[in-house]
């Protein structure tokens, strides 16, 4: 176990604010453990507000899953992610990432760039329906994470984002080994991945994954639907 994860298990959680634009509550706090204090996100689940299209389970549950494909496969592109009780009940709860203020995210997201092409294979594996601009975190160090990943796994394909240069392209030999050894480690821990989505998504995401493999490409968008967020930022 990591540091930081230790940290956001154990720690004394303090909520302190609250991100008003956010459609399900959003939740700013510190979480200290041993003296040390970590700014954090917390999403109770008792905040979301029902979704049509997702009726079975709940965001936080897909946010920790989001993190685990995210650790298994090494891309490590979400932070450092747990659930746990809070103040306001069980919920998500994540490192706050600050990012680099001289970046400007209207532009970055179109670059072609490593990141941003491992952040849309991430995507494509989770589903996720909900990739907007701002949910793009790029660190100081040069690396790139994203935040709220509730809307995902979905079994039908919904992929909807905002990154989209990498359509089509090719994956690297690289890519398709990352994914086949995501496939099996997926197989080994399909327990804990079936306690936090249902069966049917966990068999569309193990078919995502092979369908990537055997096609070798990244997606296109799905003609059926939406392929951008709105608004997309």
């Amino acid at each position: 176990m990591s540091k930081v994860i230790e940290h956001l298990l154990a720690g004394t959680l303090e909520v302190t604010g609250r991100l008003v634009d956010a459609s399900n509550a959003t939740l700013y706090g510190e979480c200290t453990f041993n003296d040390e204090k970590m700014a954090v996100i917390y999403k109770p689940i008792a905040g979301e507000r029902p979704l049509w299209d997702f009726p079975d389970g709940n965001l936080a549950h897909r946010e920790y899953a989001s993190y685990l494909i995210s650790e298994y496969s090494g891309w490590k592109v979400v932070p450092p992610t747990v659930l746990r009780e809070g103040p306001f009940g069980v919920g998500m709860v994540q490192q706050w990432i600050d990012i680099d203020e001289s970046i400007d995210l209207a532009l970055y997201y179109r670059e072609d760039n490593e990141n941003l092409r491992r952040m849309a294979l991430f995507d494509a594996v989770i589903n996720n329906t909900d990739r907007k601009i701002g949910h793009l975190l790029p660190v100081v160090d040069g690396s790139l994470l994203g935040c709220d990943h509730g809307v995902t796994f979905h079994e039908e394909n919904k992929l909807r984002t905002v990154i989209w240069q990498f359509a089509e392209r090719e994956l690297t030999a690289e890519e398709i080994h990352t994914l086949d050894e995501l496939a099996r480690r997926l197989h080994i821990e399909s327990e804990v991945l079936h306690g936090l989505i249902t069966d049917i998504e966990f068999s569309a995401l193990i078919a995502r994954i092979e369908g990537l493999i055997e096609s070798g490409k990244f997606p296109s968008p799905n003609e059926d639907w939406p392929a951008v967020p709105w608004p997309p930022f």
